[in-house]
């Protein structure tokens, strides 16, 4: 772990939305309660276009008619997943320093994010009505990147 950090990370938490969010004993699971909301919101909207991209499900719409749908569901999830998830981080920001499925999670979601925004929606939006070994294998990796992203904040509870 880089130590330079760990005061950037000790100010996070001496923040006046830290210590509100730790001081109030219904602020941290309010939060929590819709940042796992927006995590639902997130996977169903993944898991619609990737299992389409496999060929799994939707059949009767086209990929490109797939994404078109899910990506207001998907925006707005990572709008509602980000804004939670800072003010879950600024409460806690020290227990997260020293987690390793915290360190985990933050790098690999800028990852997940480039990969779903670029080359994910470049192969959704390609206009093919079957899946393809290029789509298929995209979808994979967008399983693979956002499964790693959300067990490994599932796993920053326990520890």
């Amino acid at each position: 772990m880089n130590t330079s950090l760990l005061p950037f990370f000790q100010w996070c938490e001496a923040t006046a939305i830290g210590h509100a969010i730790k001081a109030s004993p219904w602020l941290f699971p309010l939060i929590e309660a819709v940042h796992l909301l927006g995590l639902a919101t997130l996977g169903g909207s993944l898991l619609l276009l990737d299992l389409r991209m496999l060929g799994f499900g939707l059949r009767r719409s086209t990929i490109s008619e797939v994404e078109r749908e899910a990506r207001p569901w998907l925006l707005g999830s990572i709008v509602v997943m980000m804004v939670t998830g800072t003010a879950l981080f600024l409460s806690e920001s020290v227990k997260c320093y020293y987690s390793q499925p915290f360190w985990v999670k933050i790098t690999t979601i800028p990852v997940a994010l480039l990969f779903s925004l670029t080359v994910r929606q470049r192969v959704a939006r390609a206009g093919t009505s079957q899946p393809t070994g290029r789509s298929r294998g995209v979808a994979i990796v967008s399983l693979a990147l956002w499964l790693t992203v959300a067990a490994a904040g599932r796993w920053i509870g326990f520890s």
